[in-house]
């Protein structure tokens, strides 16, 4: 498989590395500032550039004829424009908060623990979020993909990263620490106990191995897909 890796940071490295193991080449390196790219020359195509350049990298990908994975965060405003681009094109999307084949189980025990918890008013949820310095965006894609598992399963309507009595909505902890790849917890808090679920990342590589995952599996098909749909989960 020829891959093109759009955005050649850290984990556009990373990726590198576990799709060469996985024997699969590597015919294309973009840096984030380079606008003019044959994407054609790629069986498909991995995002992790940054937020002003991930629609024009999908939008690239999608008008060649070529499927693309993004975990690019904090562009989603734009994502109902590349859903419809994908279906004009009748091309192959994937978009992920999160690659990381442990998260994505992680989103579904979060959705079933907030169904579990949608009727004991007693417990009021938060969530909290770590990760490294270099990471922009705030809250994390993953936490807000969090947050909206809850909200779809519960009564809460919103999150916010400001402080909050509100019943209605999630508080959201967002915090950066030298070299932490990327944790979460999931809290459930009443006056006499607190039920909490995390999931801590040690390294990249569940990052990178499972964007490679979604590149081998989306090729040949057509569609907007989730890690669901790669997984055969939820």
């Amino acid at each position: 498989m020829k891959i093109a890796l759009l955005g050649y940071g850290r984990m556009g490295k990373a990726i590198e590395k576990i799709a060469l193991e996985r024997g699969h080449t590597i015919v294309l390196k973009i840096s984030d500032n380079i606008d003019n790219y044959e994407i054609r020359t790629a069986d498909v195509a991995i995002d992790f550039s940054v937020p002003e350049a991930a629609v024009a990298n999908i939008s690239n990908c999608l008008k060649n004829g070529v499927p693309v994975i993004s975990g690019t965060t904090g562009w989603l405003k734009n994502y109902n424009d590349m859903v419809a681009l994908a279906k004009e094109r009748d091309g192959a999307f994937i978009y992920a908060s999160n690659f990381s084949l442990g998260v994505n189980i992680f989103f579904e025990l979060n959705k079933q623990l907030a169904k579990m918890m949608s009727n004991l008013k007693q417990y009021q949820v938060d969530l909290e979020e770590i990760h490294h310095t270099k990471k922009l965006d705030a809250p994390s894609g993953t936490a807000i993909t969090l947050a909206e598992g809850i909200i779809e399963n519960t009564a809460y309507e919103n999150w916010s990263l400001e402080n909050t009595t509100d019943e209605h909505t999630i508080p959201v902890t967002s915090k950066r620490i030298e070299d932490v790849p990327g944790t979460h917890f999931v809290n459930y808090t009443s006056g006499v106990d607190t039920i909490s679920m995390s999931h801590t990342a040690h390294n990249r590589q569940g990052f990178a191995l499972g964007a490679v995952i979604a590149a081998e599996w989306i090729i040949g098909k057509t569609g907007i897909f989730t890690m669901n749909d790669v997984l055969n989960i939820g």
